[in-house]
């Protein structure tokens, strides 16, 4: 949870009266004073430059309930102590030099208000192209880039996020304008927050010639293939299994399902977003039009005006226009052409999908995953398999040795060839149970040629005699 991290009273300077001063200064500590420093800074340091930054705000503004010193040394010290009781600051001492620097959960928090009061503008196409790429790639090479899908997945989550805070932003803007009683305040608001913040940066980007959504059927269709597909989904469970994502097969192919369903339910499920968006800016284009519209009363009398003009002006002689510039307009050609007439928007073309045919399992592939399994389970040692060959072999009270182990076939040299590793091999599980220790000579058969080596069981303490040894069961590596 949130705030089992994060200090009691984090918050309680970006709550206080003075709240402006105090953000301004965590943003300028992080971006600034701290920047890419490697190290804490030294307090001297920090007061100081605390200090320079309060000079420029007034002593109501940095003040809280109470009174803030007007000494600028005793104020800059002032808010120091503020930050270190509230948690975003942590003292303490190197070497018996008092050194700062930010909380580690308030750096999070403090990188997060960074990059919102930054205003960072989400690019559409980077979204869809970084969860093309990572998909791509996870389906390409499967064995190695599983986590590849992951980031796709966690890329496609963020993506509806923005488009929803998308829809969301242009909401609230609409109510700050309806709201708005000045229409040239109303007016200001619709062409600064709406037009280029919302209509320029982002929205536009989804009517262009180079619309990001190209892709979205390349997301679709190879999401769609890897759900299919169930030589892909296993290499890649195994991939999240391997690298420790999943405690066995089954959760792995779960979770390796459920990033490829959602990828897909995403941007198949994208045009009620888009269509949400649309309806907001086509209703807020429309009042800001009827607005125009009727903002100046109507003359009734100005076009018989005009006309009357018009009619004057060609009824008089030629010479009452002799001594009059040419004109540089012609009232038969206004000055209204394509460059200035707004293009009418692109209908947007259907995506077209492609249905999910049923596609039945190969019995070949299926005889295949097999007998990839019955072969990993025989080149794989474990601790019950030494156990079980030493046991059938190594009589109560007595020794083994190597040379007078016979062979038999290939399942019996695997694990024989691990004898002379009991000692250590998984994590020396073995070691309670059997004695290693070097023989005289050298041990050579038809199958290896090594070492001779001695092995015999270890007597157990009493009371514990017939309890079963506990090993933990590991791939050979």
């Amino acid at each position: 949870m949130l705030f089992t991290h994060l200090a009691d009273d984090l918050f309680r300077p970006l709550a206080s009266p003075s709240r402006v001063f105090n953000a301004a200064l965590l943003l300028h500590l992080h971006a600034t004073v701290f920047g890419d420093a490697a190290e804490p800074l030294r307090k001297a340091d920090l007061i100081v430059a605390i200090g320079e930054f309060s000079a420029d705000w007034s002593q109501a503004e940095i003040a809280d309930d109470e009174t803030a010193p007007a000494d600028p040394i005793e104020r800059r010290s002032y808010v120091y102590r503020r930050l270190i009781e509230a948690g975003w600051l942590v003292e303490r001492r190197e070497r018996y030099v008092p050194v700062v620097d930010f909380d580690p959960e308030a750096r999070i928090l403090i990188e997060e208000l960074a990059r919102i009061d930054r205003g960072e503008t989400r690019s559409y196409g980077g979204a869809v192209l970084e969860v093309l790429g990572a998909l791509e790639s996870a389906i390409a090479n499967p064995a190695d880039r599983s986590e590849a899908l992951r980031n796709a997945a966690k890329a496609a989550r963020t993506f509806l996020a923005h488009l929803r805070g998308l829809a969301g932003g242009l909401r609230k803007v609409e109510e700050r304008i309806l709201r708005e009683q000045n229409v040239g305040a109303a007016l200001r608001l619709y062409f600064e927050e709406f037009v280029e913040r919302h209509l320029v940066s982002d929205y536009r980007t989804l009517h262009t010639r180079f619309n990001p959504f190209r892709f979205r059927s390349g997301i679709v269709r190879e999401a769609g293939r890897a759900l299919r597909d169930p030589l892909t989904l296993r290499v890649l469970a195994e991939g999240n299994l391997r690298e420790g994502r999943a405690g066995d097969l089954a959760a792995a192919e779960r979770m390796v399902r459920t990033d490829l369903v959602e990828i897909l339910a995403i941007f198949e499920g994208l045009d009620p977003h888009l269509d949400a968006v649309a309806a907001v800016v086509a209703r807020l284009e429309r009042r800001i039009a009827a607005t125009l519209r009727y903002r100046e009363p109507r003359d009734a009398d100005r076009i018989e005006r005009v006309a009357a003009a018009l009619r004057a002006a060609g009824a008089a002689p030629d010479a009452a226009f002799a001594d009059m510039p040419a004109p540089e307009v012609s009232l038969l050609r206004p000055p209204i052409g394509p460059p200035q007439l707004t293009n009418p928007r692109m209908p947007r073309r259907a995506i077209e999908s492609e249905p999910l045919p049923e596609i039945e399992t190969d019995p070949a592939i299926e005889a295949f995953v097999l007998a990839k399994d019955a072969f990993r389970r025989r080149t794989t040692v474990t601790p019950e398999r030494i156990a079980a060959f030493l046991d059938a072999r190594l009589k109560p009270g007595r020794s083994l040795r190597g040379s007078d182990i016979a062979i038999a076939d290939v399942d019996a040299f695997v694990v024989f060839q691990r004898l002379r590793e009991i000692d250590v091999l998984f994590d020396g599980a073995l070691r309670a149970r059997y004695r290693l220790a070097p023989g005289e000579g050298r041990l050579t058969n038809d199958w290896i040629d090594c070492p001779d080596f001695t092995i015999e069981r270890v007597a157990e303490p009493k009371g514990r005699r017939g309890a079963p040894a506990e090993a933990e069961t590991r791939e050979n590596r």
